[in-house]
């Protein structure tokens, strides 16, 4: 099969997991089938995590931009679990993005090692780089609440023809505007905000399913979080977190299945621990009534290493993307959304986004 050529923009603690693991996956060799434990899909449409290439990367943080990428992943304030350190060198440098509102003001307030330190050097023209690097799709790990940057790297992405993948609580593949101009320049997206492959949303989204479908009425439920990686750190500026309390809060409501007022149900980030680093605590509580209205609760505690959890998903949502690209299909690819995303165009059952998704793999469904 041909390479898939990628391009990052941001290379912060998510972009490491990943990279590591296309790496890691890539280093078992012929038999790494038989003993690749951790993802979905080994095989996807046949392309497998080591037919991933990287040929570009965007940042805005001093230690990382003009550095060769196998630099950057490792550079502070990067805090994730080094699992694969044996990186190849390789051909990339670090290109300095535009700062837009990628950089929250609040940050200067907090050690050089926990927070973003602006690079001075000249913006590059993404569009370009894109185009000369031969980047086929652009995997977006900006931070939460970098509104006006998102939208700048998407208008980049439809000037170059490269698809996006959007990781971020930002609207751009749940927006119809957006959708609508992906669709007329045949560019297939994925988004938006990825789905962790063990996480806070998927097990709440599951739990809230099993509640209806075994007739239970939720009348409470809260999902607090916290961590110790810069996002968190990131999103003690409430003002940012607007859309992300929206993408999680609908991953979950959207699973109710009677009315439940706005005020009985809190989910999003809750507080940054720094010795924490990219482990994410997660607590979920839900409360309910039974079989002749006899109340109910559970209550639930995850851990979990933030970045690697949510890296093998978009593997699969960048391979999903390369074979709507090799099938000319473009705009919005429901199915990939709806499985692998908190706040798709349509949501859901996850069960059923599931099916959707292996018949999009096997060509049954377009998208």
């Amino acid at each position: 099969m041909a390479r898939i050529k990628i391009a990052i923009a941001g290379v912060g603690n998510c972009a490491s997991s990943l990279i590591q693991g296309i790496e890691y996956y890539k280093s078992l060799g012929k038999d790494a089938e038989k003993v690749a434990l951790g993802l979905m899909h080994f095989d996807l449409g046949g392309y497998r995590p080591g037919d991933i290439e990287v040929v570009a990367a965007f940042d805005i943080d001093l230690r990382k931009v003009n550095k060769p990428l196998k630099e950057a992943l490792f550079a502070k304030p990067n805090c994730t679990r080094v699992f694969f350190p044996q990186l190849p060198d390789f051909p990339v440098k670090v290109s300095m993005g535009e700062i837009h509102d990628g950089i929250s003001p609040h940050m200067a307030d907090y050690p050089d090692d926990r927070r973003f330190i602006a690079s001075d050097a000249k913006a590059c023209d993404v569009a370009k780089v894109l185009a000369d690097s031969g980047a086929e799709i652009l995997v977006n790990y900006l931070p939460v609440g970098s509104e006006k940057a998102v939208r700048y790297y998407a208008e980049e992405c439809l000037k170059a023809g490269v698809s996006f993948v959007n990781c971020i609580p930002v609207f751009i593949a749940s927006d119809e505007a957006w959708i609508k101009r992906f669709e007329e320049k045949g560019i297939p997206i994925i988004g938006d905000d990825v789905k962790s492959q063990i996480g806070a949303t998927i097990i709440h989204r599951m739990l809230t399913k099993l509640f209806m479908d075994r007739g239970i009425k939720m009348d409470h439920t809260y999902q607090l979080n916290v961590g110790g990686n810069t996002d968190f750190l990131n999103m003690l500026n409430y003002s940012r977190l607007k859309s992300k309390k929206i993408s999680k809060t609908a991953a979950v409501t959207s699973q109710i299945s009677h009315d439940v007022a706005d005020e009985d149900v809190h989910i999003g980030p809750s507080d940054f621990v720094p010795w924490l680093n990219d482990n994410k605590v997660c607590f979920i509580r839900m409360e309910g009534h039974g079989f002749g209205n006899i109340p109910m609760n559970l209550e639930l505690r995850l851990s979990v290493e933030d970045s690697p959890n949510s890296g093998g998903v978009v593997i699969d949502a960048i391979r999903c993307c390369k074979i709507a690209r090799d099938r000319g299909i473009g705009g919005l690819l429901i199915s990939p959304s709806s499985y692998f995303m908190k706040h798709p165009f349509r949501q859901f059952p996850d069960e059923e986004a599931r099916v959707m998704v292996e018949e999009f793999i096997a060509a049954k469904r377009e998208k």
